[in-house]
């Protein structure tokens, strides 16, 4: 926390936001990220076409809050199953929430939970709905 005229002020939430594979549609990522920073928080856009090994190294070298994956190719599962791998092979299965979002079957939600995903935020989601649910996650 930083000090301001005897008062402290949180840290910025700090987000990632990937797209992982082939995918290569980004606007609606962009709009996300735009969003998040308008909101005060600090967003790492990685870009498109990153593979799962380079998405997490990223965001544990960034000391992030939240990891937003966004995927509209339908690959979803074998992406979280495989960010999930990587994290406990690192020995850290919980350093960060991971949130879902793009386009993604509704009835997946409870699998992807399961498997560890911390939020599920589909292609209806408003923008206050994702700012609530991202602050929720990096509990502030």
């Amino acid at each position: 926390m930083t000090a301001v005229r005897g008062e402290t002020v949180a840290e910025p939430i700090r987000v990632m936001l990937a797209k992982i594979g082939l995918d290569g549609h980004d606007r609606g990522v962009k709009v996300v990220a735009r969003t998040l920073r308008d909101a005060g928080m600090e967003v790492i856009y990685t870009g498109l076409h990153r593979r799962p090994e380079q998405v997490v190294e990223a965001a544990v070298q960034e000391d992030v809050d939240v990891l937003g994956i966004s995927l509209l190719s339908g690959a979803h599962m074998s992406i979280f199953t495989r960010l999930f791998e990587l994290l406990a092979e690192l020995d850290e299965p919980h350093r960060f929430a991971i949130v879902a979002g793009g386009v993604m079957p509704d009835e997946d939600e409870a699998e992807l939970r399961k498997i560890g995903v911390a939020g599920v935020l589909g292609q209806d989601s408003t923008p206050e709905s994702i700012v609530a649910e991202i602050r929720s996650l990096a509990g502030r």
